[in-house]
């Protein structure tokens, strides 16, 4: 019995059995069929950048933070720094200190994806070396300390004032409880999510792992509210009230010609965020945006593919409406240049610090 315990407690079969681990190819081949039939209803394969035309790409891949945070209200995101590289570490230091930045906060790619690269940042030798091995254009953001992180899908149709949420997603940190005896690389070991994400825990520096937490004691392993970096996506899209659309319609309304996307969003309860308190938007996500709530474990990959038809089938609505109002599509050349940036980009992502 110990030995088949054992055996299925492996990366391979944890990975094999729940399907939220399986890699992103396996998941939307399946449903590359009705994403062909919206190229042929839309007749362009890359229609996606007409859904929100402020937005490089529609924010589909490759779309700038540096460029999205100039179209937001100053007070909706928290307070940023963007940085070319390369970056001197001390004029880096000597520039967030001039504007007030307090230790942690953020660090992240200019484009990026799939939480690649974004850095906790807790000191001022953690920030040279991030300054140092970035490699591409970064962007030091304050940290906001509300605890509670969700990401809220959102879309409104062009030429209506009204918009909906189509899903909720509420992340829980990658964490271990501690038992006094066992360290932190132990206690992730024990753990079937742990497991999981362990080889990218070995990836960062420090004795972190070799620490052992104190019994009854939770430490935040992983504090990125990304699935790709190990925290529980759980479906709360239950809680979608009158109250909470119109507060996400109020926010969607002040980023110029957003229909599409998921908010991403720390707050410091329900309650605060209807009345549009106590929150900050610290990422906006647009036509490339998952609707993240399929990964709550309870999900099937069946609910997961009916989810994701039906906001491709949204995405194509919203930008063939734009389209008529005179957004044009990519031409398959510039479609295809969007795609072999992204590759270019994403082995630069994979070399980001951790």
């Amino acid at each position: 019995m110990k030995f088949f315990k054992a055996l299925f407690h492996t990366s391979f079969f944890i990975r094999l059995f729940n399907w939220e681990y399986w890699p992103f190819i396996l998941v939307y081949v399946w449903v590359a069929p009705y994403l062909f039939f919206l190229w042929l209803r839309t007749r362009s394969a890359f229609f996606f950048n007409a859904s929100n035309p402020r937005i490089e790409n529609g924010g589909f891949l490759n779309e700038s933070k540096k460029d999205i945070h100039a179209i937001l209200p100053s007070g909706l995101y928290p307070q940023s720094i963007h940085f070319s590289i390369p970056a001197d570490p001390d004029k880096v230091f000597e520039q967030i200190s001039k504007a007030g930045f307090q230790f942690p906060m953020m660090g992240k790619p200019d484009i990026g994806g799939r939480g690649r690269g974004v850095k906790k940042i807790n000191n001022k030798e953690e920030l040279c070396f991030y300054t140092r091995n970035s490699t591409l254009d970064f962007h030091l953001q304050e940290f906001i300390h509300y605890e509670n992180e969700v990401g809220i899908f959102y879309y409104r149709y062009p030429g209506q004032a009204k918009g909906q949420i189509s899903g909720i997603v509420r992340k829980e940190f990658l964490a271990v409880t501690g038992d006094g005896k066992s360290t932190v690389k132990v206690l992730l070991k024990a753990d079937q999510r742990g497991l999981i994400y362990l080889g990218s825990q070995l990836k960062t520096p420090g004795d972190f792992l070799s620490q052992v937490p104190e019994k009854g004691i939770r430490l935040v392993v992983s504090p990125y509210g990304n699935h790709a970096r190990g925290s529980l996506f759980l479906d709360e899209s239950h809680l979608v009230d009158q109250a909470l659309v119109d507060q996400l319609d109020k926010i969607a309304n002040r980023i110029p010609d957003f229909y599409f996307g998921r908010l991403d969003i720390r707050f410091q309860d329900w309650e605060s965020l209807k009345k549009g308190e106590h929150y900050s938007v610290i990422e906006v996500n647009g036509a490339g945006s998952e609707p993240t709530h399929i990964y709550d474990p309870k999900h099937s990959i069946f609910f997961a593919w009916k989810e994701i038809t039906r906001h491709w089938r949204i995405l194509n609505k919203i930008s063939r409406m734009n389209h008529e109002r005179g957004i044009p599509y990519l031409t398959f050349s510039e479609g295809c240049e969007v795609f072999r940036k992204d590759k270019e980009i994403s082995a630069k992502l994979d070399r980001m610090p951790v």
